[in-house]
Order: structure tokens, then C-alpha cells, then sequence
């Protein structure tokens, strides 16, 4: 007797298809990208008035930033996997020797020591280091995948290695970033099937490091402290929280409209930068916000469909890595916001002001629509549409397939 064939929804055609995830990043992705111009140019209007004389100088240098990016995200996206692989070491190093120079030759803003002034911009080596260990870990361990029952070769070098990297962050006084490249470790030693066990172990030395952390230093003290109440001093560590409370409260269900937040104006410090989720939501409302969450969520969701639709360990490693630790930054930038997190002074991708983050993001973006575009049937898809389902504009983000 023939079975009875069920419809299949259009919804789950659309996801099956060999593009959606490609499709699913470059939206999401191009979307944080234009979002976070708007509201740094809404964010930076009385900062930049006050500091520099016009309300268009933050904005000017974000977009050119985003520009830039551009290029390299564009670069990425051409790259093929073996290409990231053969840049594994050499990017590792650059990171190390950048990471090296900041506790010497270092600036010291507002309490961290995480930047190199290079006289035109200043550069933040850590952000490249997140990008440096993905890569280079996923490299080492597609490389010893027939060892990595043996517990050495899980572990070394990789952990040590990523503990030479947080070290100048540690010496810098950069807790969230710490954080940050903790994740990643994490992340891929999940993906790769470490036992559970060993995570027990990680977790409680985890716990041990970010406990001294906290500790460690005052003003980060003073963080875990307002965390746990952020009314108890309204004038010091509290006052950032507190003011971006008001700005979420502020903003009911649709927001006061663009520009129109009170916050921005003098109440609300680093509003263009680590608190710029709170002007979304003053701004733009509770919708605001949701739909900031929905596109992280769809990023979050294609970065692991890359990940589990590939046959390429290193792909799949680099694209868990990326993922992690894109979706581990923007909670810990939201929970600190939204006060169910300690402050950690870290940006929101592709949204928040500042050119190393947003450099090393886009690149990032490139890499999962490289890996996208190697999924299975990817490629005979965009042989067959030729420059795809983008506009002109755009095409270049898609490559171009002569005929034979």
C-alpha cells in the first residue's frame, strides 16, 4: 500500500533551500550594519556636539569605518576556507605582538589599557584576537582531529595559547573581553565533542578567573556591586545602569521616535557605545528592540546551520566560533543594559560605535557567507543565478560564474 506523501510548507522549502543560510546572514548581518549608522549618528548627537563641535563627526568616522569594512568583508566572503587556514599562524602571531605591545606603549581610557594609538585612529588589538583565536583554534584542531581522544591533545596547545592571549587583555583591566575569548574556548572545545567532564573543570576555573577579576580592581567591584543593586550609589557606578533603565522604561511600545530619546543628552554615558541598546529602546520601543533581538537570533541561527550543514571540520569549527562569539558578546552587552548582567564595557555587534569591533565583525559576517557558500548545493545555486537574488548594488558580494 502507497504511503501518503504530507505537503511540505512553504516555510520549510525556503529553509532546505542550498542559499538560506547565505541569504539568511547577508540580511541579518547588512540590517545590524545599517541600524547601528542610524543610531550612532542618533546615539553621538550631543556627545560630538559637546566634544568636537559637530553632531556629525562620530557619525562620519563610524561610517567610514563601515566603508572599510565593506572591503573586507567583501574580501572575506571571496575567500575560500583553505585560504583562512593558510592565514591561521601568521594571524595568530600579528595578534600576539599587538596584544604584547599594549600593557608597554598602550592608551589608558576610563580605567582599561586596550589601545594602540596609531596617531590617526587608534586600533584595539583585543577585538582582532577574537578573530585570531577562532581561526587558529579551529586550524589546530581540524589538524589533530584523530588525536582529540587523548586529553593532551584536546587540551595543548590550545588552552595555553588562549591563555597567552588573555593575558595582556587581563594586564589591560579589560574584564568583558576575558569573557569574550573565554566563550570562544569554550565554544570550540563544545563543537569539537570534548566530554563533559572536562567543562566541569574549565567552568570552575572559569569561575576562579573571572571571580579575581571582579576583585581585582575597584571600579569593576563597584560593577558586580551595582548589579546587585544599582540604586545603592545613584552617583557612581550605579548612575550608568540606572539612566539606561530610564531610557528602556522610556520608550513604551513604539519609542519616542528617532533623535527624540532625553537620555542621549547628557544623562546617559558611553550612549553611542556600550549603551546604545538602551537608546534603541527609548527611541525605538519595545518593537525596537524585539526586532534588534529577532536579527541576532537569525544570525545566531544561520551561523549554527552553517556549522552543522557542513562536511568541513574547520568550517564548522571556525563557523561555531564565530557564532559563540558573536551571540555571547551581544547577551552580555544586552544583560548588562537590561540589568540581568554585570556592566562588561562591551560593544554591540555591528551596532555600537567604534572601528576595531566593527572591522572585525563584518569581516567575521564575510567569513560565515564564505562557508555559506560551500554548503552543499551552494554552489551549483549560485552558478545558476548568476549574481543571485541581490541588487546591482550589491552583486559584488556574490561571485561571478563565467558560463563554460
Amino acid at each position: 500500500m502507497a504511503t501518503e506523501q504530507l505537503p511540505v510548507s512553504r516555510s520549510k522549502r525556503l529553509l532546505d533551500r542550498p542559499l538560506t543560510s547565505y541569504y539568511l546572514v547577508l540580511g541579518a548581518g547588512l540590517l545590524l550594519i545599517a541600524l547601528g549608522l542610524m543610531m550612532v549618528f542618533s546615539a553621538s548627537l550631543y556627545w560630538a556636539q559637546e566634544y568636537t563641535g559637530s553632531i556629525w563627526t562620530i557619525f562620519v568616522r563610524q561610517a567610514q569605518w563601515a566603508v572599510v569594512g565593506f572591503v573586507g568583508m567583501a574580501v572575506a566572503a571571496h575567500l575560500p576556507p583553505q585560504a583562512y587556514r593558510a592565514f591561521a599562524y601568521p594571524g595568530l602571531l600579528v595578534a600576539l605582538v599587538l596584544l604584547a605591545l599594549v600593557p608597554i606603549v598602550g592608551e589608558d581610557i576610563k580605567g582599561n589599557q586596550n589601545w594602540l594609538n596609531l596617531g590617526a585612529f587608534r586600533l584595539q588589538p583585543s577585538e582582532f584576537a577574537k578573530l585570531a583565536l577562532i581561526v587558529w583554534g579551529a586550524d589546530l584542531l581540524t589538524r589533530k582531529r584523530k588525536l582529540l581522544n587523548q586529553w593532551k591533545h584536546l587540551l595543548v596547545p590550545l588552552v595555553p595559547v588562549a591563555a597567552l592571549l588573555m593575558l595582556p587583555v587581563v594586564l589591560g583591566r579589560d574584564a568583558g573581553t576575558v569573557v569574550i575569548l573565554m566563550a570562544i574556548l569554550l565554544g570550540l572545545l563544545w563543537i569539537t565533542g570534548a566530554p563533559l567532564r572536562l567543562f566541569a573543570g574549565l567552568a570552575a576555573c572559569v569561575g576562579a578567573g573571572i571571580w579575581y577579576l571582579v576583585t581585582s580592581a575597584q571600579h569593576r567591584a563597584e560593577r558586580f556591586q551595582t548589579f546587585l543593586d544599582p540604586f545603592a550609589a545613584p552617583r557612581r557606578a550605579g548612575y550608568q545602569p540606572i539612566h539606561g533603565l530610564f531610557a528602556l522604561g522610556s520608550g513604551g511600545l513604539f519609542g519616542q521616535g528617532i533623535g527624540a530619546g532625553a537620555q542621549k543628552w547628557g544623562y546617559l554615558p558611553e550612549a553611542h557605545t556600550d549603551f546604545i541598546f538602551a537608546v534603541i529602546g527609548e527611541e525605538l520601543g519595545l518593537v525596537g528592540t524585539l526586532a534588534v533581538l529577532a536579527l541576532f537570533a537569525t544570525l545566531g541561527y544561520a551561523g549554527l546551520r552553517i556549522a552543522g550543514r557542513t562536511r568541513d571540520s574547520f568550517v564548522r569549527l571556525a563557523a561555531g566560533g564565530i557564532t559563540t562569539w558573536l551571540m555571547a558578546q551581544t547577551v552580555v552587552n544586552i544583560g548588562g543594559v537590561i540589568g540581568v548582567l554585570p556592566v562588561a564595557g562591551l560593544p554591540l555587534p555591528f551596532v555600537s560605535y567604534g572601528g576595531s569591533a566593527l572591522l572585525t565583525c563584518m569581516f567575521a559576517l564575510g567569513m560565515l557567507l564564505s562557508f555559506a557558500k560551500h554548503e552543499p548545493g551552494a554552489q551549483a545555486a549560485l552558478a545558476a543565478r548568476g549574481l543571485g537574488l541581490l541588487p546591482r548594488t550589491l552583486s559584488w558580494l556574490v561571485p561571478h560564474r563565467k558560463k563554460r
